[in-house]
């Protein structure tokens, strides 16, 4: 399997494969067409309160990976995720976040729980 994981703001490359929005919002002040996202399932991110307890600085990165790896398990988010490794096992998939350090968010999660 191939994925990575980057940040949204930095520009494409060549080879970034389907590259797939995995914040809930979308990110400030980026334009939808420079963004070059190809897929965006908001059923994949975290929770809206699983992402403010998180940055609320309220528990650790573990504690928010457990909980986070437990909302991956419900049905929907689990038959995305099921469709991201697919695509990962058919060419490279690219992670895109916002976040200013995506190797302690959700994407590296994601990116872990996919094989990359």
């Amino acid at each position: 399997m191939s994925v990575s994981v980057r940040r949204i703001y930095e520009p494409p490359e060549p080879d970034d494969g389907l590259r797939v929005l995995v914040d809930r919002l979308w990110p400030r002040g980026l334009a939808k067409e420079a963004a070059h996202v190809d897929e965006w399932p908001k059923g994949l991110t975290p929770s809206t309160g699983l992402r403010q307890w998180y940055h609320a600085g309220e528990g650790s990165y573990d504690e928010f990976r457990r909980r986070y790896e437990a909302e991956l398990d419900a049905p929907e988010a689990a038959e995305l995720l099921d469709g991201l490794r697919k695509s990962a096992r058919e060419g490279h998939v690219t992670l895109l976040t916002a976040s200013k350090n995506p190797d302690g968010s959700h994407a590296h999660v994601l990116a872990e729980l996919l094989g990359g």
